[in-house]
C-alpha cells in the first residue's frame, strides 16, 4: 500500500492584539479543519486515526511557532508542522503591538492500494 493525498484543507487565522504567532497558527489549522467533516476514511472502511496529515503554517515569524500547540489540536490521526515564512503582520498605530495573520494548509493522506 502507499500513502495517497485525499484532502487540502486550507485556513487562515489571527491574533488580533497579542502578536503571537502560534495562537494565530492554531487558529488557522482549526480554520481550516473545523470546516470540514471528512468522511473519506470510513467511506474506505479505515480508521480515522489512520490518516496523515502534513500541516504547512505561513507566519511572518516562523521561529514564534509553538509546533507541538499547533499539531495537538488535530481531532484525529498523526500529523507533522512545517513552518514557513509568510503571513501578514500589521502594526497597531503606536508601533507597540501587531496583529499576526497566518494561513494553514492540511494535507491528508491515506494508506490505500
Amino acid at each position: 500500500m502507499a500513502l495517497k493525498r485525499m484532502v487540502l484543507e486550507i485556513g487562515m487565522g489571527t491574533d488580533i492584539r497579542g502578536s503571537d504567532d502560534t495562537k494565530a497558527a492554531v487558529r488557522a489549522l482549526r480554520d481550516a479543519l473545523w470546516h470540514n467533516s471528512l468522511t473519506v476514511a470510513k467511506a474506505l472502511d479505515l480508521d480515522v486515526d489512520s490518516m496523515k496529515v502534513e500541516v504547512t503554517v505561513g507566519v511572518p515569524h516562523p521561529e514564534r511557532v509553538d509546533k507541538e500547540a499547533v499539531i495537538a489540536i488535530l481531532p484525529h490521526g498523526t500529523g507533522w508542522v512545517n513552518v514557513v515564512q509568510g503571513g501578514l503582520e500589521v502594526m497597531n498605530e503606536e508601533g507597540t503591538g501587531s496583529t499576526i495573520i497566518a494561513n494553514a494548509a492540511a494535507v491528508v493522506r491515506l494508506d490505500i492500494a
